[in-house]
């Protein structure tokens, strides 16, 4: 039996492969909701990130964090399916606080690229 690790860096393998040589850049934040270093009165339903380009579902991931570390959202990252440049991860309602949004994206043209920013809650 394959192993998922073994499984997925042959997709990832395949996915540069084809992509290779295609003159694409990587994808970077546009912009988000909540935004960037913002302080909000209340958080919405999810966080959602904004890419200048399409994103793979398969290795993308979003996850929130409050200020001792720990992961406040739902561990249901996904790629919305109408706009593949749209990361997104439901989040329950959040105390007052200070929380980081932490993304890993793979690029259609098989670069990975990652970041995080922060918010505050009221």
């Amino acid at each position: 039996m394959i192993s998922r690790s073994i499984l997925y860096g042959g997709v990832l393998l395949g996915l540069l492969l084809l992509t290779r040589g295609s003159g694409s850049a990587h994808v970077f934040p546009d912009h988000s909701d909540p935004r960037v270093g913002s302080e909000i009165n209340s958080a919405p339903p999810m966080v959602r990130i904004w890419f200048d380009g399409q994103i793979e579902p398969i290795f993308s991931t979003l996850q929130v964090l409050d200020a001792s570390g720990k992961e406040v959202s739902l561990k249901n990252s996904r790629v919305d399916e109408k706009d593949p440049s749209i990361l997104e991860v439901s989040i329950p309602s959040l105390s007052s606080g200070k929380y980081s949004a932490i993304w890993k994206v793979l690029a259609r043209d098989g670069h990975l690229t990652e970041g995080k920013f922060s918010f505050t809650v009221k």
